[in-house]
């Protein structure tokens, strides 16, 4: 006669919720804001003093408007973007814009100590390209 030693048994609920991937999540969740913000900061900490207006309320833009940011530094450097670009290449990035079917907004950040010229050269190459839309990005003062 054989005998079985195995027990039964039933299937029971869990009664305990297991938060360690919940936790694992979290701090995930944690690390790619950590890293993410000051990707996103990194262009206004470029080392402008950009030019100076009086306090008002801003009106929010549209949800689905673009923009693309040009900046020129006081040393008469132009960036699109985050990056360093010669005035020669910055034509043919415009020209990319202009083609697309509805071009972004181009946001001009100027440093306030450049010499006025070098952001009329700019504006000329936008008009250039029919960029229209254009926004100059300013510091509030008191």
């Amino acid at each position: 006669m054989a005998r079985s030693f195995r027990r039964h048994r039933a299937s029971h609920p869990i009664a305990e919720l297991n938060v360690t991937n919940l936790i694992d999540l979290g701090f995930m969740l944690l690390v790619i804001f950590m890293v993410a913000t000051p990707l996103i900061k990194q262009e206004q900490t470029m080392g402008m003093n950009l030019p100076i207006e009086s306090k008002r309320t801003q009106d929010n833009p549209p949800p689905d408007v673009t923009f693309q940011t040009i900046s020129i530094d006081k040393q008469g450097t132009f960036f699109y973007g985050n990056e360093r670009v010669a005035f020669s290449d910055l034509s043919g990035r415009l020209s990319e814009l202009a083609r697309r079917a509805k071009p972004p907004v181009i946001r001009i950040r100027a440093d306030m100590s450049l010499q006025f010229q070098q952001v009329v050269k700019l504006m000329d190459e936008l008009k250039k390209h029919n960029l229209s839309k254009i926004t100059f990005d300013t510091q509030t003062g008191d």
